[in-house]
């Protein structure tokens, strides 16, 4: 199930980054669902230490991405990228099943 999510080259450099300046000894990224924001779910991310059971692993470019069981029928088919703007910098998912998104960006409907 390697369509779950792909990464942007940006976001594969941009985690492993990330990795290299961890603290803990985290194995991968990751990337959940929840309830939340203004148009009712949200993303999380996290580093990950441990593979829990039941989620998919996805490896691409050299990163390792954990998906939370609960997660997947809500990101089939997601890219994620990162964007670096003036002001901020943020990991962006491009969500195919998205039906609705905020204005922020930060919570979208499915």
């Amino acid at each position: 199930m390697s369509d779950i999510i792909k990464l942007s080259n940006n976001a594969a450099e941009r985690i492993k980054q990330i990795m290299a300046q961890s603290k803990n000894s985290a194995i991968g990224v990751r990337i959940g669902v929840k309830s939340g924001g203004c148009a009712g779910m949200s993303y999380v991310m996290e580093y990950a230490n441990e593979t829990k059971p039941n989620e998919e692993i996805i490896e691409d470019k050299g990163v390792k991405v954990f998906i939370d069981p609960s997660a997947i029928i809500y990101l089939l088919g997601t890219e994620m990228d990162y964007k670096k703007e003036k002001f901020s910098s943020q990991f962006v998912f491009k969500n195919p099943n998205e039906t609705e998104r905020c204005g922020c960006g930060e919570s979208f409907k499915v």
